[in-house]
């Protein structure tokens, strides 16, 4: 247990600055861009670094609830997390999209959707982060 408490602390450090980071940027993103492109644009940055940070955090959990399956036997929990991911996921797609199509085909859906999927990503990974297990 030492091992992962040891991997989590480590993961959650080199994250502390990449979270601020995303939240500037978005911020950033509807403060300095003054075309709908330029914002769209702005939004796919900020996208793929939340994408990594969320990628990073799913991967902690999982390596954490792996090596929890090995010791007890039980792999249920890891099985649940992996679906509730899975669930997230299409919840995410679906939420954004119905704010994307209730916005077109006028300009500055494809930036709604972004910053919807942005926002989404990032409540995510506030739930991961408060995980203790």
């Amino acid at each position: 247990m030492n091992k992962i408490f040891t991997y989590s602390v480590a993961i959650a450090f080199c994250l502390l600055s990449s979270t601020s980071y995303a939240k500037k940027s978005i911020e950033q993103c509807e403060a300095k861009q003054d075309t709908t492109s330029g914002l769209s644009s702005c939004f796919d940055i900020v996208k793929a670094s939340i994408d990594k940070e969320l990628q990073t955090w799913i991967n902690n959990q999982v390596f954490i609830l792996e090596e929890f399956a090995l010791t007890t036997g039980r792999r249920s929990a890891l099985d649940m997390f992996k679906r509730s991911q899975r669930n997230f996921i299409t919840f995410r797609e679906n939420d954004c999209r119905w704010q994307y199509l209730a916005i077109s085909p006028k300009t500055g859906a494809a930036a709604a959707y972004k910053k919807c999927y942005i926002l989404l990503s990032k409540a995510r990974i506030k739930e991961l982060e408060m995980i203790k297990l």
